[in-house]
């Protein structure tokens, strides 16, 4: 290993001196404490204690204090989604997320009957409108293009190669409608709410039958994740699938559930949905619209597979709006001022602006519901990032148990407990966030070496 850089230096010694101030054994401690964190950078802190007891006879079996941890806390993982704030807990997030979009396209596990598999499927994609003309970045394919050659105002001739910090910028930003695009991310969660409901009604109305009579032999079950795009706005990845339903147990849906059926409707739902926005005075609305269809038996080899599926939506569970060059962390009045000294790009800046003065409830009190003060980093965007409905698959919660339960039952393993009469009683107190410098820089020392050593 190199030799750290004399400030690190410091940083990791000032650390380690703190650790080994009341014992040596403090530092073995905390270094096994960073080891079970399995890489998370920003650990939450806690105090208390646990007492494992023996419900049958009441037989104190084990008890764990923090009063005997270095600081007197125990640290355990941040659970954060954000790769930006903590890659190796979004790395399980992703993988959560991976398994929960996989089950409902598979079925057979967690739940999901195999029948499933066969029912109409797609991934939908639905994007917000053009609130003026931006850089534009290759195609999917790679291909590139000319940006804007052809306009009247600004035109652009460059061919933008993928990573160029200038997509997403707009052409003219005096013209841009950032209110626009504010109010468009703002409502971006009813404008998807309005077209579930739309999609369902299309559909009954397109086979002849009652909203009623629809609900009672169909269900539509959906998994949805939303993506920001370079120009900072979001726009939802969706698995759709059709499936058939007898009260509340999954079937094989009827005859007339076709994938033509389910393409043809959710195109038309989504272009009806029209929401009155405040301030414009212009409906919000979709804009572009694109369905492809997910491989199924018999299915053209040219459609989506599960696993292409689940991993392209996973992958986009664990990013925000800093993807797009704003911040991950709520706005405050001081910070208006100096965005840019945080990495924020002019259109960002203007657009936290712009959220900014519209959330002010004194000029613009009929916008207060939207508290876009509190949301001016997300580009007005409120809503959650990952969202399914009851029926689509298993859920993250569960998941979440289950690795619970199997660590637990790991533990009393080790401790030589029977965890069929095992009761375990904990009282934890939130103590803190985050390492100190000096044990960030020590932690990812000790996760780097222990890369090395695998």
């Amino acid at each position: 290993m190199t030799e750290a850089p004399a400030q690190l230096s410091d940083l990791i010694g000032s650390a380690i001196r703190d650790l080994a101030r009341h014992s040596n054994q403090d530092v073995t401690r905390w270094l096994h404490q960073v080891d079970r964190l399995r890489g998370c950078t920003d650990p939450i802190r806690l105090t208390g204690e646990s007492t494992t007891l023996n419900s049958t006879t009441g037989e104190l079996l084990h008890t764990f204090t923090t009063r005997d941890q270095p600081h007197g806390q125990l640290l355990i993982r941040c659970g954060n989604r954000r790769a930006s704030r903590c890659p190796a807990c979004a790395e399980t997030y992703r993988q959560d997320t991976f398994h929960l979009i996989r089950a409902g396209l598979l079925g057979g596990d967690k739940g999901v009957p195999e029948i499933v598999r066969t029912h109409p499927r797609v991934l939908a994609t639905l994007t917000a409108p053009s609130f003026g003309p931006v850089h534009r970045g290759p195609d999917k394919d790679g291909t590139l293009n000319l940006c804007h050659p052809r306009r009247t105002g600004p035109a652009c001739f460059t061919r933008h190669q993928k990573g160029d910090p200038t997509i997403g910028q707009p052409l003219d930003p005096d013209t841009y409608d950032h209110t626009g695009h504010i109010l468009w991310n703002a409502h971006a969660a009813v404008l998807w709410h309005r077209f579930t409901i739309y999609l369902r009604q299309h559909l009954a109305a397109a086979t002849g039958l009652t909203r009623k009579e629809f609900a009672h032999t169909a269900r539509l079950s959906f998994a949805k994740v939303a993506e920001y795009q370079a120009r900072g706005i979001v726009h939802f990845h969706a698995v759709i699938r059709l499936d058939g339903r007898e009260g509340d147990t999954l079937t094989n849906p009827p005859a007339w559930a076709t994938l033509d059926l389910l393409t043809t409707t959710i195109t038309s739902a989504a272009e009806a949905v029209r929401l009155p926005a405040p301030e414009t005075g212009q409906p919000l609305t979709w804009g572009a619209i694109d369905v492809r269809p997910i491989q199924t038996a018999g299915l053209d080899a040219d459609a989506l597979s599960e696993a292409t599926v689940a991993g392209y939506i996973a992958k986009y569970a664990t990013k925000a709006a800093e993807t797009s060059g704003t911040l991950d962390r709520r706005v405050t009045r001081q910070d208006l001022a100096h965005l840019h000294t945080h990495g924020v790009t002019e259109h960002a800046a203007r657009l936290i602006r712009t959220a900014w003065d519209l959330g002010d409830t004194d000029t613009h009190p009929d916008l207060a519901p939207l508290r876009l003060r509190r949301w001016a980093h997300m580009l007005g965007f409120r809503g959650h990032f990952s969202t399914k409905s009851r029926a689509y698959s298993t859920t993250l919660t569960a998941l979440r148990r289950v690795r619970v339960e199997y660590r637990e039952a790991q533990e009393l393993q080790r401790l030589r407990h029977d965890p069929t009469s095992t009761l375990v009683l904990a009282h934890w107190k939130y103590a803190g966030q985050g390492f100190t410098p000096g044990e960030s820089a020590l932690a990812a020392t000790v996760n780097e070496g222990g890369k090395h050593g695998r």
